[in-house]
C-alpha cells in the first residue's frame, strides 16, 4: 500500500510541505522525471504571474495615493488662490498616507471658509441681479439666498468689495428712479384732474405695478416705464394745450355770435368758465375738469346753435356777394357754375360748420382776383370785339355783294353802299386781326399757365377754326369767279358763232326780291364760330343755296379748371 502523507493544516502549509505531499504523490502515481520537470516548471510560473499581478495593483494603489494627495495640494492652492490668502500649509514627511492624513483638515478648513464666501458673494450678487432686472424691466431675478452664478475663482475680498460698491450704486439708481416715477406719476395725475380723465386706468395702462396699493411688488422703475410714463407726460399736456386752444376757439366765437346779436348777460353767464379761459395759460390751470370732453362738448354745442341763428342774417350779404362774383365773370365770358357755388354756400351755411364772417371775407377775396382775371382779359375781349365785327362786317359783305339788286335806287341803298366800302377795308385787315388777337391770346395762355376759355370753349380753337373756314370760303369764292369767268367766256364765244341771244337779265333797278327796298336782307345771315360761342348769340340759321358753308358743330369742352388739368 502506498502510504498515505499526513494531512497538513491548512494554516501552516508552506511551499515545502505542499511541494514534498505533492513528490509523494507523482511518486505514487508513477509520474516520469520529464513530466515532473514540466509540472514544476508550470508551477513556478503560476506563482510568478500571481507575484506580478500583486506588485501591479501595489503599484497603482501607490499611484492614487500620490494623485489624492496632489490633488489635494492643489485644490488647497486654487482655494487659496480663490480667496487670495497665502495658506501655511508646508509638505509633511513620511509615508503617503501620513502625508494625506496632514492635507485633509486643512482642505477642509479652506473649503468651508470658500463656501461662507461664496455665499457672501451669492447674496450680493443677487441683489444686484434683482435691482438690474428692475431697472431692466425683466421682472425680479430670483431670492437673495440663491446663488446667483458666483465665480468660484475670484473669491477675494476686493472683489467682493467691488461688488458692495456696484450694489450701492445700483440702489443710488434705483432711488433716483423711482423719484423719477413718482413725479411722472404726480404730474399725470393733475393732468388728468384738469382733464377729467380716469388717472388709474391710464396709469395701468402704463404699468400694472404704479396702480397696485397693496405694496406687494414695487413700482417699476424700468427704462421702458419711465419712457412710456415721459411719452404719456408729453402726449397728456399736448391734449391739454390742444383742449385749451380749443375753448379759447370756441370761447372767442361765442362772444364774437354774442356781441353779433346781443345776447343777454344771463345767457352768458352760463359760459362764463369757457370765456375765462381765453386769457389763461397752459401752465396756470388747475381747476377739476375745467378742459373735460364734457365742457367742450356742451360748447360746441352751444356754438352750433347761435351759427345756426347767425346764419340767417348773414346769409343775405353772402349771396349778394355771389352775385357780383357772377356778374364779374359773366361780363368777361367766363365760365362759373352759378347753380353749384349756391348749393355749397346753401350747404356750408345750413351746417353751420363755417364762420360766415371768414365766408364774406374769402367771398371779397375772391372778387378781388375775380376783378384782376377780368382785367387781365379785357385787352383781349376788347380784340375779340373788333374780330367778332369784322367777322360779321364780313359775312354781310359776301351777302351783299351776291344781291344782284344792290344797285337799285331803293331806299337806304346808299347806305349799303358806304357801308361795303367800310366793309371791304375791314375785311382786309382780318388776317392782321386774327394774327395780333391769336397772338395776345398765346401771350396770355402762356403768362398764366392756362387756356382762354370764352363761353367754356378754347378761344383758340374758335379763332384758328374760323380762320380755315374763311379760308376754304375765299378759295370757294376763287373758283366760283373762275368758274363764272369761263362760263361768260363761253357764251361770249357762242355769240360770236351763233349771233347774240335775249338776255335774261332784268333792267338796273328792278328786282324781284321782296325786300329790295331794304337792302342786303340782315336776317339771311348765317352765324360764325364765335357768334354762336358769345353771349348773345342766338340760334343758328341756315344760309339757302349755299350748302357748301354748313355751320361747324362744336363739342362742348371742359371748363378752364379740367383743361388746364390735362394740358
Amino acid at each position: 500500500m502506498t502510504a498515505t502523507p499526513p494531512a497538513v493544516s491548512p494554516s501552516r502549509t508552506t511551499c515545502a510541505s505542499l511541494l514534498h505531499e505533492l513528490q509523494i504523490i507523482w511518486d505514487e502515481i508513477g509520474e516520469s522525471d520529464r513530466e515532473r520537470d514540466t509540472m514544476l516548471l508550470q508551477l513556478e510560473q503560476e506563482c510568478l504571474d500571481i507575484y506580478r499581478k500583486k506588485v501591479e495593483m501595489t503599484r497603482k494603489y501607490r499611484a492614487e495615493l500620490h494623485r489624492s494627495l496632489a490633488d489635494g495640494q492643489a485644490q488647497i492652492a486654487a482655494i487659496a488662490s480663490a480667496l487670495g490668502e497665502a495658506t501655511s500649509f508646508s509638505r509633511a514627511r513620511g509615508t503617503l498616507r501620513d502625508q494625506i492624513s496632514a492635507v485633509k483638515p486643512v482642505l477642509e478648513e479652506l473649503s468651508l471658509k470658500k463656501q461662507e464666501r461664496v455665499k457672501d458673494f451669492s447674496v450680493i450678487q443677487s441683489q444686484i441681479a434683482r435691482i438690474s432686472s428692475e431697472i431692466a424691466g425683466n421682472g425680479v431675478a430670483g431670492n437673495a439666498g440663491e446663488y446667483a452664478g458666483v465665480d468660484e475663482t475670484d473669491l477675494t475680498l476686493k472683489r467682493l468689495g467691488e461688488l458692495k460698491s456696484h450694489l450701492e450704486e445700483l440702489h443710488k439708481e434705483k432711488a433716483l428712479r423711482l423719484q423719477k416715477v413718482n413725479s411722472q406719476v404726480n404730474i399725470i395725475h393733475d393732468l388728468s384732474v384738469v382733464m377729467s380723465i380716469d388717472f388709474f386706468e391710464t396709469l395701468n395702462e402704463v404699468h400694472p405695478s404704479l396702480t397696485d396699493q397693496s405694496a406687494t411688488h414695487s413700482k417699476s422703475i424700468s427704462n421702458d416705464t419711465l419712457a412710456r410714463l415721459t411719452a404719456l407726460t408729453s402726449s397728456l399736456k399736448q391734449e391739454k394745450q390742444q383742449r385749451l386752444h380749443k375753448l379759447q376757439e370756441l370761447g372767442s366765437k361765442l362772444i364774437e355770435v354774442w356781441n353779433l346779436m346781443e345776447t343777454p348777460t344771463e345767457e352768458r353767464n352760463k359760459f362764463d368758465h369757457v370765456t375765462r379761459l381765453i386769457t389763461s395759460s397752459v401752465d396756470g390751470l388747475s381747476r377739476h375738469g375745467c378742459l373735460s370732453l364734457d365742457v367742450i362738448e356742451q360748447t360746441e354745442a352751444e356754438v352750433q346753435r347761435l351759427n345756426v341763428l347767425k346764419a340767417s342774417k348773414m346769409k343775405e350779404l353772402v349771396f349778394k356777394r355771389q352775385n357780383e362774383l357772377e356778374e364779374i365773370y359773366r361780363g368777361v365770358h367766363m365760365d362759373v357754375d352759378s347753380d353749384g357755388a349756391r348749393q355749397i354756400l346753401t350747404s356750408l351755411i345750413d351746417s353751420g360748420n363755417v364762420d360766415l364772417s371768414d365766408l364774406l371775407s374769402s367771398m371779397d377775396d375772391q372778387i378781388v382776383k375775380a376783378k384782376e382775371q377780368a382785367l387781365s382779359r379785357k385787352d383781349i375781349l376788347d380784340k375779340l370785339e373788333k374780330c367778332k365785327f369784322a367777322f360779321e362786317e364780313d359775312k354781310w359783305l359776301d351777302e351783299y355783294e351776291k344781291d344782284e339788286n344792290r344797285y337799285s335806287a331803293g331806299r337806304g341803298a346808299h347806305k349799303n353802299l358806304k357801308r361795303a366800302e367800310k366793309a371791304r377795308i375791314l375785311v382786309g385787315k382780318i388776317p392782321s386781326i386774327i394774327e395780333n388777337l391769336i397772338a395776345r391770346v398765346k401771350a396770355w395762355e402762356s403768362e398764366k399757365g392756362v387756356p382762354f376759355l370764352y363761353d367754356k370753349v378754347r378761344l383758340l380753337h374758335i379763332v384758328e377754326e374760323y380762320s380755315a373756314q374763311r379760308q376754304e370760303r375765299e378759295e370757294e369764292k376763287r373758283k366760283s369767279r373762275e368758274q363764272k369767268r369761263l362760263q361768260e367766256q363761253h357764251a361770249t364765244e357762242q355769240e360770236a358763232l351763233f349771233g347774240s341771244r335775249p338776255s335774261t337779265k332784268k333792267p338796273l333797278g328792278q328786282s324781284t326780291n321782296a325786300n329790295t327796298n331794304f337792302g342786303t336782307p340782315i336776317s339771311r345771315r348765317t352765324g360764325t364760330p364765335l357768334g354762336r360761342h358769345g353771349v348773345s348769340a342766338g340760334k343758328e340759321r341756315r344760309e339757302s343755296g349755299r350748302a357748301n358753308m354748313t355751320p361747324v358743330n362744336y363739342v362742348a369742352l371742359p371748363k378752364d379748371d379740367s383743361i388746364s388739368r390735362r394740358n
